[in-house]
């Protein structure tokens, strides 16, 4: 038996942005945003059709600390009265943010004691959130939870709860046309790793892998291409629509090793999680050879071969976009790796994972033996 569910109301298009107000109907609002001289031509817009937010929070950081979330939290409690739904416009981290505004509504306290699992989901009644991304690749705009990172305490936490899927999700791929080349490869492998994370997964099912197999042939067909290409509207188009049912596959299985591995490596080494996330993408497909089921099905329908071939494709397409596949490139030695993928596993995310450790270590060495005997 399987199901799956997405709630998510997804408004795709080119100019789709322009329904924001509309879909406010009225609404008072709290906008997460950033503070550059674009976003705040797009604030603008909205404000015009919308009115005046009650709140803006621009001062957003990459990988959202929990420090700085605590004391943004609290700006809530000045507000004269609390707002009808939070608006995320912005990348990853815009909408993690305000997915943590959103369950702590304005008591920093009651959401970290849910996120630190001292409190069950029952404590936590988040207020609606309309999400808007500006960049191809988290998936955050149709998924019900988000990253927190305890930079001081060197942890990263996941902030998951049914009432954190966006009431509404507007991807509009003109909002992402220019962004520099360096975020637009991070986020598009984020979303790669996304789709290919949920097919090596204990809860993949049927509708999950249609989406996986669609959007990691979309991110592989687009992404080099669009990356000499940064301005094409129609490649931003292309992978805007590959992350966003990328997002669709890992919202019902979760994230797996991948990602349990690329946590720390970004914690410890300042590797951009998108970078984090999908170097190893190859060697876990060699890993999981003679799996069968949906990772098999998945994996032969988006590379057409088997697994050494698969992996042998993926790192073609990595090297072409600058990505070292070899964990040493990122200051890791060889104990710290296996330690890494020990923790790996030990971790939420790594036990979705399908594969085991054993298989795991063996294609570390072999990717190592192969860059010895090619030198």
């Amino acid at each position: 038996m399987w199901s799956y569910r997405n709630p998510v109301d997804v408004r795709f298009g080119r100019g789709s942005f322009s329904l924001l107000g509309d879909l406010l109907k009225g609404r008072s609002y709290a906008l997460v945003t950033y503070p550059d001289t674009y976003f705040r031509s797009l604030s603008a817009e909205l404000e015009a059709k919308a009115g005046k937010p009650l709140l803006v929070i621009d001062d957003i950081a990459p990988n959202p600390d929990i420090a700085l979330l605590e004391v943004q939290t609290a700006r809530f409690a000045n507000l004269s009265r609390t707002p009808d739904v939070v608006v995320a416009l912005g990348g990853g981290s815009v909408i993690d943010s305000a997915k943590v505004f959103a369950a702590a509504r304005g008591d920093f306290a009651a959401m970290d004691a849910y996120l630190k699992k001292r409190a069950g989901a029952e404590t936590i009644k988040p207020w609606p959130l309309i999400a808007v991304p500006t960049t191809a690749g988290t998936g955050s705009e149709v998924t019900c939870w988000g990253t927190v990172w305890d930079n001081a305490g060197g942890v990263k936490f996941s902030l998951a709860h049914p009432g954190l899927y966006p009431e509404f999700s507007i991807v509009d791929p003109d909002l992402m046309v220019g962004k520099p080349r360096d975020l637009t490869i991070q986020t598009g492998l984020d979303a790669l790793s996304h789709s290919l994370e949920s097919l090596w997964n204990r809860s993949a099912n049927p509708v999950s892998m249609a989406h996986a197999v669609t959007a990691a042939r979309g991110v592989l067909a687009t992404l080099p291409r669009l990356a000499e290409d940064l301005r094409n509207a129609e490649l931003r188009e292309g992978m805007a629509r590959a992350a966003t049912l990328a997002g669709f596959a890992f919202s019902n299985t979760k994230t797996a090793i991948a990602h349990s591995l690329s946590y720390p490596i970004t914690l410890r080494h300042g590797v951009p999680h998108g970078i984090a996330c999908s170097f190893s993408l190859p060697m876990i497909i060699r890993s999981v050879a003679g799996e069968g089921g949906i990772c098999a099905e998945g994996l032969n329908a988006i590379f057409g071969t088997d697994a050494e071939g698969a992996a042998r494709q993926l790192s073609d397409v990595l090297a072409g976009l600058g990505v070292a596949t070899d964990y040493r490139h990122y200051g890791i030695d060889a104990e710290e790796f296996r330690d890494l993928v020990d923790l790996a596993f030990d971790g939420e995310r790594g036990q979705n994972f399908i594969g085991s450790k054993k298989n795991l270590h063996a294609a570390a060495d072999l990717g190592k033996e192969e860059r010895k005997a090619v030198a």
